[in-house]
């Protein structure tokens, strides 16, 4: 009987042993913050002195240089400008552009004309010193015989930029 309960305790100690074998890791969790993204406007589009005449386009490249077609004409001695932008963020980081996919309207009282296809000179931004500066360029459309007179935007004209 003695020898019955001996091999029992022994076969229990030896399953025992076995269902508590085990081993641990540890680890640890980092995380680190980057600089958000930011954009700012440098300067502002103006497309400058126009005389409509028979209407056309006024193309304003992101080089700030004006291109016409149809018959309008431009007045040399103004002060034209593409919208500038300098974008700041975490060094290294690149970065997407998208520029407004619909027209906007430059309204004077109730007249207006169209300006549209909006192009830039970066498509795609890298940060390698932290910021970046772009500019953005756009065709004005002029009707015939456009009423004389300063045309402004309605509405901001969003451009936005995020991480890649």
């Amino acid at each position: 009987m003695i020898t019955r309960f001996v091999h029992i305790l022994l076969i229990s100690l030896i399953f025992m042993g076995i269902g508590y074998a085990q081993a641990t890791a540890t680890f640890t969790a980092t995380a680190t913050i980057i600089q958000p993204i930011t954009i700012a406007t440098t300067s502002q589009m103006n497309f400058a002195k126009i005389d409509a005449k028979n209407g056309g386009e006024v193309i304003l490249t992101p080089e700030s240089t004006r291109y016409t077609s149809g018959e309008v004409e431009l007045d040399e001695a103004t002060n034209v400008s593409a919208a500038s932008f300098t974008v700041s963020g975490q060094q290294g980081y690149t970065y997407a552009i998208t520029l407004p996919a619909s027209q906007y309207e430059l309204i004077n009282g109730s007249d207006k004309m169209i300006i549209k296809d909006f192009t830039t000179d970066v498509n795609s931004g890298s940060l390698a010193e932290g910021n970046q500066s772009f500019r953005v360029g756009a065709t004005l459309s002029v009707n015939p015989n456009q009423k004389p007179g300063n045309y402004v935007t309605s509405n901001n004209i969003n451009v936005t930029v995020n991480y890649n």
